[in-house]
Formats: C-alpha cells, sequence, structure tokens
C-alpha cells in the first residue's frame, strides 16, 4: 500500500492565496490575440473538413471509419477550444464568444451553457473537493464496498484506461447535461433548453446528410457516432490526468483545502511535442489555468514558467508515455480520505 500523503506539502501550498500566487503572473500573460485565436480555430476546423472528406469521399468503409476517428480528434479540439471562450478569455464580447463557442461544440454534441455553467462554478471553483466537484472523483473503499456487483463493474469500466470514456458519456453527457434539471424557474429552463435543442438539430441535420452523402448507415456512424465516442475518450483522459496521480490528494474536508491547493498541488502539468501541444491548446499545461482562468491557451506556456520558478516543489509534472498512464490508471483506483492515500482494488479490499 502507498505511504500517506505529506500533509505539510499542501499545508503550506494551504497559506498561499490565490491572490499572491497570481501575482506571479505576467500581466502580458492575459494579452488577447485575434490572430492566435482565429488561427487555433481555423486548425481545428481543417481537421473537421479533412476527417469529412474521408468520409464523404471516399467508398471503402475502412477510410471512412479513419475519417471518422479523425473527426472525432477535431471534435475535442473545437471543444477545447470553445472551452476558453467559456471562460470569457478569448472575446471581450460574452454574446460572440458563446454563439461561436456553441457552433464550435456541436461536433461532440455537446452544450455550451450547461457546461459551461458546471465547468466554470464547480470545478473550477472547488477543484479536487469532492462533495462539490464530483467529476473523477475517487470512491473510498468503505464506499466502494457498498455497491452493488453491478454499479462496481461500471466504476472499474471507468477507471481503466481503455474504457475511461465511458465516465465522460455517463456521468458528464448523460446526467449532468442531458438530465440536467434547472429547476422549477421557467426562464432558466428555456435557457438551457436551447442547448439541447440545437444539439438536437445538429445531430439530425448531421445524419441526414451523412446518410444521403456518406453511403447510408455507415455514413451516419462515421459522422456522428464515432466522433462522439472518440470525443468522450479523448476529453474524459485529458480530465482525468489533469487532477489524478498517486501523489496528488482528493479532500472531503472543507478545512483541509483551499483553492490555491487544487490549483498549485492538485492539477497536472503534462509535457509533450509542440505539434501535440498545439493541437490540445496547451491544456495539459493546466496549473496556471486553473490558478486563473482569465489566461488564454496561447499564453499558458509562458505563465507556466513564471509560476514554476517559485512553486516548483508544489508541482506534479512528467512526461507523456503510455506506459506511465497505465500506471496512473493502475495506481488510482480507491481514495482513503483519511490516510489519504490511494489504493488498488485489491489492496482495498484486503485493507
Amino acid at each position: 500500500m502507498q505511504s500517506p500523503q505529506p500533509h505539510d506539502e499542501w499545508a503550506r501550498v494551504r497559506k498561499i492565496t490565490t491572490a499572491e500566487a497570481r501575482k506571479k503572473i505576467p500581466l502580458n500573460c492575459y494579452k488577447r490575440s485575434m490572430t492566435k485565436t482565429f488561427v487555433w480555430l481555423g486548425v481545428d476546423l481543417l481537421f473537421f473538413i479533412v476527417g469529412l472528406a474521408l468520409i464523404c469521399c471516399s467508398a471503402n468503409i475502412g477510410l471512412k471509419i479513419f475519417g471518422g476517428l479523425v473527426t472525432g480528434f477535431a471534435a475535442a479540439f473545437l471543444f477545447l477550444w470553445a472551452h476558453d471562450a467559456a471562460h470569457g478569455t478569448l472575446f471581450k464580447s460574452r454574446k460572440f464568444a458563446e454563439i461561436i463557442g456553441t457552433i464550435s461544440m456541436l461536433p461532440s454534441l455537446s452544450t455550451f451553457r450547461m457546461w459551461a455553467y458546471g465547468h466554470n462554478k464547480v470545478h473550477h471553483g472547488f477543484t479536487s473537493f469532492t462533495p462539490i466537484d464530483s467529476i473523477w472523483r475517487p470512491l473510498s473503499p468503505n464506499e466502494y464496498r457498498r455497491l452493488s456487483r453491478y454499479q462496481r463493474i461500471l466504476y472499474r469500466i471507468e477507471r481503466n484506461l481503455f474504457s475511461c470514456g465511458f465516465h465522460y458519456l455517463r456521468q458528464v453527457w448523460w446526467f449532468t447535461t442531458m438530465r440536467f434539471n434547472p429547476g422549477k424557474d421557467k426562464q432558466q429552463r428555456q435557457y438551457y433548453r436551447f442547448g439541447k435543442v440545437m444539439m438536437l438539430i445538429y445531430a439530425v441535420a448531421a445524419s441526414a446528410l451523412a446518410y444521403y452523402f456518406a453511403g447510408g448507415i455507415i455514413g451516419i456512424v462515421a459522422v456522428v457516432i464515432i466522433p462522439f465516442l472518440t470525443f468522450n475518450y479523448l476529453i474524459s483522459l485529458i480530465v482525468y490526468l489533469h487532477h489524478t496521480h498517486p501523489d496528488i490528494p482528493f479532500f472531503d474536508l472543507k478545512k483541509d483545502w483551499s483553492h490555491s491547493v487544487g490549483a498549485l498541488y492538485c492539477t497536472t502539468t503534462i509535457k509533450s511535442s509542440k505539434i501535440v501541444s498545439m493541437l490540445l491548446h496547451n491544456i495539459m499545461t493546466h496549473v496556471p489555468h486553473h490558478l486563473d482562468t482569465r489566461i488564454p491557451f496561447y499564453n499558458l506556456p509562458r505563465a507556466h514558467e513564471s509560476l514554476r520558478n517559485e512553486y516548483k516543489r508544489y508541482f506534479h509534472e512528467y512526461r507523456f508515455r503510455w506506459r506511465y498512464l497505465y500506471m496512473v490508471f493502475k495506481r488510482c483506483k480507491l481514495y482513503d480520505f483519511e490516510l489519504n492515500t490511494w489504493m488498488t482494488f485489491k489492496e482495498a479490499m484486503s485493507f
């Protein structure tokens, strides 16, 4: 079993206020660039168009499936771009950000308004504080033991490197989007219903066009279903890696947690090639983004270096390797909130 987490480390981070840490970020990191914003969007759209072209211009099923995968990656890239728009980072006009962000999220069948509400207020407001931020919240050994056999199977599927996409599909897309209940307020219901209607229109229109121009049922599979599943896997994996690591804790008590702990200590930096970083909009350079969402994605590396100079000892950084990711998934199955340590299923059941 892994040794308990170093309480003194995050206790020191808890004493650092968010305002204090933000002062370490140079002011030019907040500067917007419309050129960079739209060049990045153009690259995302190019990948999306290439994927659709492979689907529509080829009679080969293998190429259509490959085109669906390319389109799925592009849908994830567009989603990441819209993610910054949802934070109000890219444009001064909120209305324009919502319009273009809504359009950019359609290929992933995501709803801009509902996603932005939960992501901005819940996840960024209470990162790794499990009573509120429930995305990728690990179960404790006792919670896992109380699950039915069916529930355990679902949990194990979600906590697997190769099937983790099911977590985002079930927990985020289905429960917090499709089944989201804004309450009895009529105005609120209409406000959030807009996103579902737009998503439904896109799905129906894309399916109809794919059926007639991309070979029938296989066209629908390649244009709508494969991209949607690919997106769910990529986003689920990305979000998991942002805040899950054998050395990163989760908190169930407010007294042990703070916003600075969530941003500086419970958020990772995963290094990769410049091309991959560009396609992912620097989203794996995640610490400065959690510390201050006002930093545009193209300025995150610069902000990260400034923060790293001051808080390097608290950072969790590593280079992307599939073998290393497998280790993270293998190690981080259940979390003991009393001992502040991760456990595998085997360790938890024999503990």
